[in-house]
């Protein structure tokens, strides 16, 4: 990655350093340098290299050739030019560096300027159309450089040498505040302190941001937040927080090394945190649902800080605007008809997203930050495998997707696009597939898709002609993604725990043990199927899970159990779902581990509705707690049932055992059959390579307690760091196994 990151006024910089003649040049596939000079100067920069490369850049390789002698006085950049359909890697979106803030507050054309950056830091990915990365391929092409601004673009040793998105006050983009749909003020300041006092005063505002648009309020206001969720439509899911700075950040949540290092990177992620209790002043309990966990993101555009600079409160909501279910709003246009008439302020600004990216979410696992959602920040940087996956386009699953394209021995997979269960999203979908097809000069060969037949993501690939497809189990295809991102092409003991995924029973699967490699998989074992009252509606209704687990073990027995759920649903509604099962009227199989995780969570009483995806697993691993032991027992075999699990969680919980003890165990319980059932394959196949993938495992106790139970008995274990475990990755595993299966004529 050398394109948008500094790297030709880096290398000019050493070259000058050590008095080499020659020149850079950059192309689509490539940076060339050519130099001339004493071997071991030579030798010493080319080190330098690697060693002094600016921070977001990525040097792959350097090939080294000894060419003829050639006269050149002096060390230059020279124009950049395409050589062939390769392509070097676009930058991801960088966070505005501490040169650039400190030049906000000097006087001059960039002092207070809310789109300040250089070669460092600033737009890329969000702006880019076109490749190579010039300006006049970028939104920031109708922008005519002022002499000043051009002058330093020219100038090799100025920190703006060839910065793209080079602007100031007299030349650059500028915001806009709009109050009722009618433009107020183009003063910076001015907007400044009117959001501020809005935001401080419990008001609501839309702010187009670097990849869409974004909602903010108070996030110490329960009003404020309360009006942002209905603003948004979103009953429940828990908002982001951005903090004016780490020290503000520090009293309201526990920061380690690793999230620190997460949490000031170049790429600005949310981050997932744990909330301290008793923090003064408390913040709005509707933040996060009453979630032990927060997840929250220092500033990263120059907006941002400036905004700070004048705001009371150290900490705003920041979440994505749009509406639920709907992709991220970018256009000036559709934000003003959109929330214009439900926000105190709106503020814009005229530069074009062209790319839109969400905030990129992580949560650091065992010292690692592992990536739940892959967008700004991250993307489109690629994956790099060890196998051919030219010419594969991937599409990935029906929510959380993301899609992924192949070139060469890199995989590019896309930003975080959604649930494909809306038009808006699925035309946001089909524009960024051809957006990413035209950028990375890819021309589709071979598709690959989930097993579902009824998948949007599944019948889009049929618009794509008649191309050959390969059809990939999901839970393969999450073995697969993990696989390719360790560089492993062998047989391993995958474990896929999920919500669902299409089987090739027919029914739905989500607790999958199985013994695979990229070309195929054999499933070993997997948890009792269930049947699921009312189909999709149980995954918003975990009651309706629990209705079935409890009527599987206890029969018509379950209405003498004294359990918080019978008062919280309603007696009529657990006969209703009863009779469903009896007469197998909608009533779908599951196995699915985020199911199970459901019911047990709507028993204990912490969630019979969800308000949002995944609330009962969250809310139950929110009550765990660290050095409880103890689990309970389960059958293991061909299926695992957990019907003496469920009798044994029904008595603790009416000899009144406090639920984090429960909470735990059944946790602890988990880990105990997933290290059971491996054991058992590993003495049957001989394999000690373990891959965790799938939603289930964003959990971040039952993944770091399974992964140090396995090691400890000399199992190898790997598992989602760069990417996502959800369905989010998905697409990589599908783009693995189509390579695999193409490299032996399986296509």
């Amino acid at each position: 990655m050398v394109q948008g990151v500094g790297f030709r006024p880096f290398v000019h910089r050493i070259a000058t350093r050590e008095g080499l003649d020659g020149w850079v040049m950059n192309t689509n596939e490539n940076v060339i340098i050519r130099i001339s000079g004493a071997s071991a100067t030579i030798h010493r920069f080319v080190v330098s290299l690697r060693e002094e490369a600016p921070a977001a850049s990525m040097i792959e390789d350097i090939d080294v050739r000894e060419l003829e002698p050639e006269t050149i006085a002096g060390f230059s950049i020279r124009h950049s030019h395409d050589v062939s359909d390769d392509i070097t890697e676009i930058s991801p979106d960088i966070a505005v560096c501490d040169e650039c803030l400190g030049d906000m507050k000097k006087t001059g054309t960039r002092l207070d300027y809310a789109f300040v950056n250089c070669t460092n830091c600033g737009p890329r990915f969000t702006i880019i159309r076109d490749l190579p990365y010039d300006r006049d391929k970028t939104t920031m092409q109708p922008f005519a450089m002022c002499p000043e601004c051009h002058r330093e673009y020219e100038t090799i040793t100025d920190r703006r040498f060839h910065a793209q998105p080079t602007a100031c006050s007299v030349c650059g983009p500028n915001y806009e505040l709009y109050a009722g749909g009618a433009m107020v003020t183009a003063d910076i300041r001015v907007i400044l302190h009117q959001l501020a006092s809005c935001l401080d005063q419990n008001g609501t505002a839309l702010i187009k941001g670097l990849g869409g648009m974004h909602l903010a309020c108070n996030a110490f206001s329960e009003t404020a937040v309360a009006k942002l969720r209905s603003v948004k439509r979103r009953d429940g899911k828990p908002f982001a927080v951005m903090f004016r700075d780490l020290a503000s950040l520090r009293q309201f949540a526990m920061v380690d090394q690793a999230e620190e290092q997460s949490l000031r990177s170049w790429r600005r992620p949310i981050v997932l945190l744990k909330l301290k209790t008793g923090a003064f002043p408390a913040m709005a309990g509707n933040v996060n649902a009453g979630l032990g966990l927060l997840g929250v993101m220092l500033p990263y555009m120059p907006f941002h800080h400036l905004l700070f600079s004048y705001l009371d409160t150290p900490a705003i909501v920041l979440t994505s605007g749009n509406f639920s279910r709907e992709p991220i709003l970018t256009g000036n246009q559709a934000a003003l008809s959109s929330f214009a008439p439900l926000v105190d302020a709106v503020i814009l600004h005229n530069r074009d997203i062209f790319n839109r990216t969400d905030d990129s979410v992580v949560r650091v696992f065992g010292g690692i930050e592992r990536v739940l959602r892959r967008s700004r920040g991250y993307v489109p940087a690629p994956v790099r495998t060890a196998m051919n996956t030219g010419g594969i386009l991937a599409f990935g699953a029906e929510l959380t997707n993301c899609f992924c394209i192949g070139k060469g021995k890199k995989a590019f997979l896309s930003q975080h696009i959604g649930d494909l269960q809306g038009l808006e999203t699925t035309e946001f979908y089909e524009e960024t597939i051809a957006r990413f097809l035209k950028l990375f000069r890819m021309k589709p060969e071979l598709l690959a898709v989930d097993l579902h037949p009824d998948y949007i993501s599944t019948r889009t690939a049929m618009k794509y002609g008649d191309l050959p497809v390969v059809r990939v189990q999901h839970h393969h295809a999450h073995i697969a993604s993990c696989m390719a991102e360790h560089h492993l092409d062998e047989r391993v003991i995958g474990v896929a725990f999920d919500g669902t995924g299409y089987g090739d029973d027919g029914h739905t699967w989500g607790s999958e043990f199985l013994v695979c490699d990229l070309l195929d998989f054999t499933r070993i074992s997997h948890f009792e199927y269930l049947p699921m009252p009312g189909g999709d509606r149980a995954t918003e209704e975990p009651w309706r899970m629990a209705v079935s687990l409890l009527y599987h073990v206890y029969g018509d027995d379950i209405f003498k159990l004294g359990l918080p759920l019978f008062d919280q649903v309603g007696k009529e509604k657990i006969r209703m779902a009863v009779a469903m099962i009896d007469r197998k009227i909608n009533c779908p199989l599951t196995s699915g581990a985020g199911r199970l995780f459901d019911a047990v969570a709507a028993v204990m009483g912490l969630c019979h509705t969800a308000s949002f995806q995944a609330e009962g697993p969250m809310r139950l691993e929110s009550l765990v707690r660290e050095g409880i032991g103890g689990s309970y027992p389960f059958n293991a075999g061909e299926t695992i049932s957990f019907a003496r699990t469920i009798r044994a969680i029904a008595d603790d919980l009416a000899a009144g055992l406090d639920l984090k003890i429960i909470a735990s165990k059944f946790h602890n319980t988990i880990i105990s059959v997933i290290f059971e059932s491996v054991k058992t394959i590993r003495s049957h196949y001989g394999i000690s390579k373990v891959v965790l993938s799938g939603g289930v495992f964003q959990n971040k106790y039952l993944l770091e307690g399974t992964a140090t139970l396995l090691r400890e008995n000399s199992f190898d274990v790997y598992t989602h760091a760069s990417i996502p475990a959800n369905d989010g990755g998905i697409a990589l595993g599908q783009l693995a196994v189509a390579s695999k299966r193409r490299d032996h004529s399986c296509v």
